[in-house]
Order: structure tokens, then sequence, then C-alpha cells
């Protein structure tokens, strides 16, 4: 805590907070999703001892949504042999005995999900469980529409980037390109494909003139794309061999799949020669990156036409049967996970988990909480952040003036810290930096926006974006 902002941070006791309508609404559905995943399961075990446990964890999830919805005091979480359990812990006790509505909203969301953690680590058959891998996989096998759809295109523009290989690239044109493949990585499930019917390199120009690219571009209200692009060009442009870029990884399924198509962009285009991914290490969140979550990605392209085409239990239960691939939809997946897989045993995109991203605080910490990950960060070209929650953490959550200069509000991330940070987050939660002066009062000022209740509503429900970047020279 001794490295945190001293900006008050959001609070679950805050009635105008998202973290209000969080604590009360959406973790005992959470919980409940939880017990649901694990009761099934349970039934589907021929082990009587690891069944006879598995009913224990159900019953402990049933405690802590009581817990939760009774708004019971924060216990410490029991010691699992793993070192986080003293930060998480020393921080609680220094909270002073707080309850779970009435208590730093980012430290106990973190919380809530170490503790879940702990439940399944402590066991003897269920040590490696993840409660959320049945939604996760869900949800991509549900976006499969635009999986096939970016599976085309992708295999299209890396195929013609191959062909113009040695040829002069137009600087512009692959500027638009980096920026397309950047909102594409941003909006995940939101992107609008009609944004992607130019990507080649050849009319790569006419998006400029997309109405719906323009449509997109209007709800990012901070854009710094082209800082980002400058920097990886330039790193190219002075002749470095080894060029990295990191990842901070958000969610699984359909959002890990565009990660992707970003990473394996920006190693075909040669704006990185290597890709760095940062996964959490536990059930983190509801729908965060575990690697098994990459290797479940990679094994459905890589029998794409299994994936797709074996119903599920939903689909039996209604009498489905789902629709096969044509020839073409199975080619340009099996084309991803060649390509996919062929950098990775490459060592060109390399997956590096590390405990510190479950910590309960901010990233404001990692220069001294985790010295060696920051050291390696500072390798890197660009560091980008996915999502609503690494946004949280880099700006400690607290409730800043929504003009604070990004730059100021990741603080010890900043300029001078040695790393290039990039942000891209769709908002779903109250903390926004960098907006003009106004635009925060022009959007509560619309409907659903919050208006004079103190609450900033638009930012609730991912409708708007920020793509924020710190040079940390």
């Amino acid at each position: 805590m001794e490295y945190e902002t001293k900006t008050p941070a959001y609070s679950t006791g805050d009635p105008t907070s998202f973290g209000w309508v969080t604590a009360r609404q959406r973790w005992p559905v959470i919980i409940t999703q939880a017990i649901d995943d694990t009761y099934r399961s349970v039934g589907d075990c021929d082990s009587a001892e690891k069944r006879e446990e598995g009913k224990k964890l159900v019953n402990d999830l049933a405690r802590l949504k009581y817990e939760v919805q009774h708004d019971r005091a924060l216990t410490p979480i029991p010691d699992d042999g793993y070192p986080d359990v003293a930060i998480y812990n020393k921080e609680l006790e220094a909270l002073g005995n707080p309850t779970w509505l009435n208590v730093q909203w980012l430290y106990c969301e973190c919380y809530l999900f170490r503790r879940i953690s702990a439940l399944f680590s402590m066991s003897q058959h269920w040590k490696n469980y993840d409660v959320f891998a049945r939604l996760k996989i869900k949800t991509f096998r549900s976006s499969r529409p635009a999986v096939l759809e970016l599976a085309h295109r992708y295999k299209d523009l890396v195929t013609q980037m191959r062909n113009n290989k040695g040829k002069p690239v137009d600087e512009e044109a692959e500027k638009i390109l980096f920026m397309e493949m950047c909102e594409i990585c941003l909006w995940g499930n939101a992107t609008d494909l009609s944004l992607l019917t130019s990507l080649t390199y050849d009319d790569i120009q006419k998006l400029q003139g997309s109405e719906a690219r323009k449509a997109a571009e209007k709800n990012i209200l901070v854009n710094d794309l082209t800082v980002a692009f400058e920097l990886l060009l330039k790193a190219k442009k002075d002749g470095k061999k080894y060029r990295q870029v990191d990842i901070v990884l958000d969610n699984a399924g359909f959002e890990l799949y565009v990660d992707l198509i970003l990473a394996g962009y920006l190693l075909s285009a040669g704006l990185a020669t290597n890709v760095v991914l940062h996964p959490k290490s536990i059930p983190w969140f509801v729908s965060d990156v575990l690697p098994s979550d990459f290797a479940s990605l990679l094994n459905a392209l890589a029998n794409p036409r299994h994936f797709y085409e074996t119903p599920t239990d939903e689909d039996h239960l209604q009498n489905k049967t789902p629709t096969p691939l044509s020839q073409d939809e199975a080619d340009s997946l099996s084309f991803l996970f060649e390509e996919w897989s062929g950098f990775h045993a490459e060592g060109q995109l390399t997956l590096r988990p590390n405990r510190f991203w479950t910590h309960p605080g901010s990233f404001w910490r990692l220069p001294h909480e985790a010295k060696n990950l920051f050291e390696d960060l500072k390798e890197s070209e660009l560091v980008i952040f996915k999502g609503d929650l690494n946004y949280r953490k880099l700006t400690g959550d607290a409730n800043w003036d929504p003009t604070t200069p990004f730059t100021a509000a990741i603080g010890p991330l900043g300029p001078g810290s040695g790393v290039n940070v990039m942000a891209l987050r769709t908002c779903k939660a109250d903390v926004v930096v960098g907006l003009k002066p106004g635009v925060d009062e022009e959007l509560k000022a619309m409907e659903g926006g919050g208006g004079d209740s103190g609450a900033r509503k638009w930012a609730w429900n991912g409708k708007w974006a920020v793509c924020s970047v710190s040079e940390g020279a």
C-alpha cells in the first residue's frame, strides 16, 4: 500500500460507484456460476473421493456467497503455499477489518477471486480446476461467425504481405493497418467486421473513408495509436535485431483470439520480432486468460471441424446439429494454427505468466514488488495492457479528475520508468483519465450517462474506449 497513489480509491460502499453495483449484484452471480459449474463436474466424477471433495467445495463456495450477500467481514486467506497470501493478508489487516460491501473495490474484487482459488488449490483432487473454463470455451464457440470472418481476412492479409516482401512499403498505409488491428483488439466482440472489407495493402487507404471506421473512432475518447506505431516503426528503422512487444492479456475466448491476430500481424509485418503474452496464473475475474486457455484455443484451431461440428450438451438438449464448416473456413482456421503454433515453436510467440498479475494492488507497485518483471518490461518496445481491469490497475483504480494526464495517473510506470505503456481499454468501470475538459460532463449529460447523480454511468457499459500511450523515456 505504501507505493500506491494518495488519490482515494473507489469503494464498494460508495452508492455512486460501479463497485457498489458489482458487489451487490455481480459477485453473487459469479459465485453462483462457480457453484453450478463445480456441481456439474462433481456429477461427472468417477472417483468417490474426488466426488466427496467436490461436494465440500460446493458448500465452501455457498458459504462464500453468504458472506458477500450478508456483508460479513473479510477473513484472512488461508495459506495455500503461495507467497501472495502474506501480501493479501497484510493489506487486509491494514484496511482495518472491512466488510464486503464497504471496502476498496479493487482490493476486494482481487480478494474474491484469490479466495476462490485458495479453496481449490488446497484440495487434493481439484488443485488445477478452473471453474470458469467451461464458460470461456463456450463464449469462443458462440463467436463462430466473427472467428471465421477474421480468419479468412487474416489469411488473405498475411498471404499478401508475403507476396509484397521486398517491395517498398507505404508507411501511411502501414500505420492505418496497425491502427485497424489495434482497434479490432480493442473492441473484441464489439468489432464491426465491415471494417475489414478492405484489409489489403493495395486498397488500405480506403479505410480512411470508411463510415464504419469513423463511427467506431468517435467512441474512442483518447486515441494515441499513432504514437504507438511511431515507437515500433522507429525501432524497426533503427535496425534493432531484437524488437519485443508485450501484451498483458485480459479475456480468453474471442478476445484472446483477436490478441493473437494482433500478435501474428506484428510479427508478419516486421513491426516486432518477438511477442510475449502475459496470462494469469490462477482463475481470475471469470474470463481472464490462463496458459491452459491458450492451449485450448490452439487445440480448437488444430482440429476446427471437430471443435465446431461436435454437438455440445446444449445442442443435444435442443436437438440441434452444428452447421458443418466449409472447406475454405476449415483451411483458414488451419492456416491460423500453423502460423501461431509455428511462431510459438520458434520462440517468437511466448507465454510468460507471473503471480504479480494476480496480486491485490495496482501496477504502481510493479517496480518494487516485481523487480525482475519490471526489468523485463523495460526491454520491450511497447507493453500493451488489455482491458478494463488492467487499466484500473495501471491508474490505481483511483477517483482521478478525468482530465488528469494518463502519464501522471500511472505513476511509477509513466515517463522516466523506461517502459513504453499502451492501454487498450473499453470503459467498464468508473476510473478514466486523459479526457479533454468538458468531455466527462457531456457524456454524463447523455441519456443513461449518470446526469447529476454523481455516478459516471457512461463509463460502465463498454460503449466508450481509450487507447492511451505513455512513453517511458
